[in-house]
């Protein structure tokens, strides 16, 4: 099952991609706006110019989140960059540079910063903070307050509003 987003009010709409072939065009109404809207079944050409434009960055190499809902939703698996990743609630408009989809509403626009870097040996190192936000970020059932910095290991658990977050650190190189 695929879900498309409806351009004006953001609501999923779920479908069987299995009934349909690459390059066949599809025509949505929303249920909620009646905004009608059409996609074209296939790879996107938006990620594929996206790739061309970062060859450099390997999808994953830094390391990834993988975002559980406490409530029923589909996997999302969020890379992470060098630097300063922003994490936050989607919302049309906003620039976070780690978008979760979610109805969650405990989560802010921009939540929590995971930071990737380099130590002195050549090892990633991951450290967390608060953005900061309206009801706070947790790390292993603890909350950071403003000025908190936490260092991650692969598999720490981070639940931001309602939402669960678990890293997997990148595989060390040999």
């Amino acid at each position: 099952m695929k879900r498309v987003r409806c351009p004006k009010c953001d609501r999923y709409i779920t479908f069987d991609e299995t009934q349909y072939g690459d390059g066949q065009s599809l025509v949505f109404e929303c249920p909620e706006c009646r905004k009608q809207f059409a996609i074209r079944i296939g790879k996107s050409k938006l990620k594929a110019s996206q790739k061309e434009e970062q060859p450099e960055e390997d999808e994953g190499a830094y390391g990834s989140i993988v975002v559980v809902e406490n409530v029923f939703h589909y996997k999302q698996v969020l890379p992470l960059k060098l630097g300063d990743n922003v994490i936050g609630r989607y919302v049309k408009g906003t620039s976070v540079s780690m978008p979760i989809e979610t109805n969650d509403p405990s989560m802010d626009t921009k939540h929590c910063i995971i930071n990737v870097k380099r130590d002195k040996a050549g090892r990633l190192s991951y450290t967390l903070r608060d953005a900061p936000s309206n009801t706070g970020t947790f790390y292993m059932n603890d909350i950071l307050s403003n000025y908190d910095r936490v260092r991650l290991e692969d598999g720490s658990i981070i639940t931001i509003g309602a939402t669960t977050l678990i890293l997997r650190a990148a595989p060390e190189e040999p």
